[in-house]
């Protein structure tokens, strides 16, 4: 009995133990299910809220290309937004959006940007009418353009006197303004556009022409030109062909003729180009001197030689010569007036060790030939030439040239430094390997390339054809003078050599070769040939010995190459 007793108890604690278990079982399954969905809904709460953050990021990127800069971003600039694909890569747009557009980027405001967002406050606060005074024609041509020059406002319309060429003769208007510019950049001088308001609600519209504002034009011999009044045209052909009339010279021709301004094509013309985005000048290559890196394309590259020259002025002013050489075999040549022409976009930059501009230049250059000459003019080089006055240091000029034609583009960063003169010091300017040297035998000292009397043409590349002469360009400073002669000795020589092994040397006693003398100046100026040189590259050095003063001066070598 007690056996039977001690499994009863035993199957009993099973029991218990299997329906604990069972129920702990139970308990488990009813918890973790609730466990797991709140732990999905909070991270759905967190997705949700990742997502509403970053549509609210996006929609303001949004509302920066379609409202804000919504007058001026281009098709190219809008088109290149829309592609990006990150916050990163916008914001990076944005900037070079306005750097673009800055008219002096080594200011800490951006005068461009600050004056566009004024122009935007200022149409919403004077154009607005049912809609945002930015969306309005009045407040687009001012955020476009800025202020006019000239304004003819006419707020509550009335009896008008036409002018002449709109026909004469007196009408009623509605509220129209006039602006006029005096230019406007890739639209033309003497702009005028006119607004009407024919509703009555502050919504003034760009009119086609000036029937527009005409109260009068559907009310039966009402408002009359000059010409109507005498039966010389019908106001029929006024509102079915407007202010151009069947023939498209106006119907009032009889009488009077439009301006040039107002006819057909000049007119249509003009509407179209005040659609379009201000013009930015050569702010896009500005963005380029700005950024680390060439164009990706190779074949987008256009080749381009710079050469610098440094020149005395005073002890603290130096002239710094840049010189920008292409191949006109690089450049795209297409025919203008009857003539084939290549031109080039040349913006350059040129900053200090603190990073501030010392210096900035920007040019259209031309190349034409007659088609005849093309050929010919193909195998020459292009070469164009800008003085900047820098005081002593460190610089850098970042320069980029494009192909109008072709849009190759070349970005060149370089660094180089101004030197101090000291004063009694014998010392030199850079010397100037040249492709030209020649007197202007009294002609008249301007334009570029030229240095006192004579006109001296840089090689940029150091690349000279056997069949052409070395022109080599120099002066010498602080040079001491004999009292009894009153003038200064000096020895020359021209040492050209070839991995250290001398080639040719041309001495000089100072009496030859020396284009001037001025005070304690001299300037050097030879031709060397190069007939007996074998291609390949050369080293050439210039020494020169102040006899009176006893000092000796060697430049550095400069390498040049003989093709």
């Amino acid at each position: 009995m007690g056996s039977r007793m001690g499994s009863r108890i035993f199957t009993l604690s099973a029991m218990r133990f299997t329906v604990l278990t069972v129920a702990m079982a139970l308990l488990a399954s009813t918890f973790l299910p609730l466990a797991t969905l709140a732990q999905d809904d909070q991270k759905e709460s967190q997705k949700k809220r990742k997502k509403q953050g970053s549509e609210s990021v996006k929609s303001v990127y949004k509302r920066w290309v379609d409202e804000d800069v919504r007058w001026i971003i281009t098709d190219e600039e809008r088109k290149t937004f829309n592609t990006l694909k990150t916050d990163d890569e916008r914001e990076q747009f944005i900037e070079q959006f306005w750097l673009r557009r800055d008219p002096d980027p080594d200011t800490d405001v951006n005068e461009y940007r600050e004056e566009y967002y004024q122009r935007i406050a200022y149409a919403n606060e004077r154009y607005t009418s049912g809609i945002p005074g930015w969306k309005t024609d009045r407040g687009r041509i001012y955020i476009m353009f800025g202020k006019p020059d000239q304004t003819e406002s006419h707020p509550s319309g009335g009896s008008y006197n036409r002018p002449v060429w709109e026909g004469g003769g007196t009408t009623a208007t509605y509220p129209f303004e006039i602006w006029w510019y005096r230019y406007i950049e890739g639209v033309g001088s003497d702009i005028e556009i006119e607004f009407v308001d024919p509703t009555g609600s502050g919504e003034y519209r760009i009119a086609r022409n000036a029937n527009e504002k005409d109260a009068l034009l559907y009310t039966p011999n009402a408002g009359l030109t000059l010409a109507e009044e005498l039966g010389l045209s019908s106001k029929a052909d006024r509102i079915a062909f407007g202010q151009f009339g069947p023939n498209g010279m106006g119907p009032n021709n009889q009488m009077f003729g439009l301006r040039a301004q107002d006819q057909p094509f000049e007119r249509l013309a003009r509407m179209a180009a005040l659609q379009r985005p201000p013009k930015v000048k050569f702010n896009d290559l500005a963005a380029l001197a700005n950024e680390s890196e060439l164009p990706k394309a190779s074949f987008d590259v256009l080749t381009a030689g710079l050469n610098i020259n440094l020149l005395r002025v005073t002890d603290t002013a130096v002239l710094t010569s840049f010189t920008v050489q292409l191949e006109n075999q690089d450049l795209v040549y297409k025919e203008v007036g009857g003539l084939p022409q290549a031109a080039v976009n040349i913006y350059a930059k040129v900053t200090n060790v603190a990073g501030r501009r010392a210096g900035q230049f920007e040019d259209v250059v031309t190349s034409s030939y007659t088609p005849e000459s093309l050929e010919v003019g193909m195998q020459q080089r292009s070469a164009y030439q800008k003085n900047v006055v820098l005081t002593p240091g460190n610089y850098k000029i970042d320069l980029v040239v494009r192909d109008v034609n072709s849009g190759k583009t070349g970005v060149i960063k370089q660094g180089f430094v101004v030197p101090r003169y000291e004063e009694g010091r014998l010392s030199t300017s850079t010397m100037i390997l040249a492709s030209r040297i020649e007197p202007l035998n009294g002609r008249l000292a301007t334009g570029q390339f030229v240095l006192g009397a004579l006109k001296v043409i840089p090689n940029a590349t150091g690349e000279f054809k056997q069949d052409l002469p070395l022109g080599v360009y120099m002066q010498v400073y602080n040079v001491a003078i004999d009292q009894a002669t009153l003038r200064p000795s000096i020895d020359i020589e021209y040492v050209i050599t070839q991995k250290d092994k001398e080639i040719l040397r041309v001495k000089e006693d100072g009496k030859n070769g020396l284009s001037s003398i001025n005070s304690q100046q001299i300037t050097l100026a030879r031709l060397i040939p190069l007939k007996t040189f074998k291609p390949g590259i050369y080293d050439l050095q210039v020494i020169v010995k102040d006899n009176v003063a006893g000092q000796t001066i060697s430049t550095d070598k400069d390498t040049f190459q003989v093709k």
